[in-house]
């Protein structure tokens, strides 16, 4: 597939993603962390499918469990700003943890904090908008010959081993 084709493709599939997702969780002043978090992961799932952070265990795992975190921590504590930092840091642990890595889920927990979000926000909008990138992925990386199909892998670890960020001995 010739380079340009490639790029106009990608691009349609990443727009066609985001609007998606805005149409199925509502207005934009209702969904506004859509704009982060989720146009983010569109990058990463159309751009870098290969990738361990773009498969479905980190894309809805890093996902939702980020966003559950924000929610119970802002529940329990209000929005001061320890408790950004604590849901934050929260949500990295249980990415690492987990194995469910996926960058801009490090942007939900701090949305859920923010928007002083409810557990039905784990619904909409966060597993509709999530699962909407994935249908559109899915589909659109079928469409085109020549593209990698998503998911490569539905379960793949992110990150795909426990040597991530490891310690080296200076030389």
């Amino acid at each position: 597939m010739r380079r340009a084709s490639r790029i106009l493709y990608t691009l349609a599939g990443a727009a066609a993603a985001i609007g998606l997702s805005l149409m199925l969780t509502g207005p934009l002043l209702a969904a506004p962390f859509l704009l982060g978090s989720l146009g983010a992961s569109a990058v990463i799932l159309f751009v870098f499918t290969d990738s361990p952070a773009a498969q479905p265990r980190a894309l809805f795992g890093g996902h939702l469990g980020a966003a559950l975190i924000g929610i119970v921590c802002q529940q329990l504590w209000g929005d001061a700003l320890w408790v950004y930092a604590l849901a934050e840091a929260g949500s990295v642990a249980w990415m690492l943890t987990s194995r469910t890595v996926h960058p801009p889920a490090g942007a939900t927990t701090l949305l859920m904090v923010h928007l002083h979000a409810g557990f039905g926000a784990l619904l909409q909008p966060v597993l509709i908008g999530t699962a909407s990138l994935a249908v559109v992925a899915f589909i659109w990386t079928r469409l085109h010959p020549g593209l990698r199909h998503y998911p490569v892998r539905w379960s793949m670890p992110s990150p795909p081993d426990w040597h991530w960020g490891a310690w080296h001995d200076a030389p």
